[in-house]
């Protein structure tokens, strides 16, 4: 409880960093990793929620989860078309420090959830979403790195396609 306690709240104050970043830097993939951290702050609440009841209640859950990261990963492809629509060209630098930021959060929660790795639906959903979520912050450094050398918001939109393809198959 306490490990998903302290994850509960690193990734729902993550969501509104990231989140204001996004809006700042214009960058998709970050506002994908807002709109994950926020999902993943739901996902360990649920979890907590559910901890201890019947298998039935805990395999609805892990559904409902599973829905709701299928969503997210629907939304995220949406707006990374929608940027190469406008052509919108992210701020790299943002890109890349919040991304650092938001790694070594994801890295720390991993680690603590590590051990339930292979647990019942429900822990092993959170397992993979901190996971998930510290490739998808290495992809956005990445991204940023891109955005910054080419000038282009093709890096930005490679990540963010990427990032919504783990929500929908996570």
């Amino acid at each position: 409880r306490k490990v998903l306690w302290v994850a509960l709240v690193l990734n729902a104050l993550m969501f509104f960093v990231e989140l204001g970043a996004s809006w700042t830097s214009g960058s998709v993939s970050l506002m994908a990793d807002s709109i994950d951290f926020f999902g993943d702050a739901a996902n360990y609440g649920l979890s907590l929620a559910v901890l201890a009841m019947a298998a039935s209640v805990r395999s609805k859950a892990a559904l409902f989860k599973a829905a709701t990261m299928g969503a997210f990963g629907v939304v995220v492809l949406g707006k990374a078309f929608y940027n190469l629509q406008t052509g919108v060209t992210p701020e790299p630098v943002t890109m890349g420090g919040v991304g650092l930021v938001a790694l070594a959060v994801n890295a720390g929660v991993a680690l603590m959830l590590y051990r339930f790795r292979d647990g019942d639906s429900n822990m092993r959903s959170v397992w993979i979403c901190s996971r998930n979520d510290a490739i998808g912050n290495v992809a956005v450094m990445l991204a940023a790195v891109g955005v910054f050398g080419t000038g282009s918001a093709w890096p930005d939109l490679v990540v963010a396609a990427v990032v919504g393809a783990l929500g929908l198959t996570a």
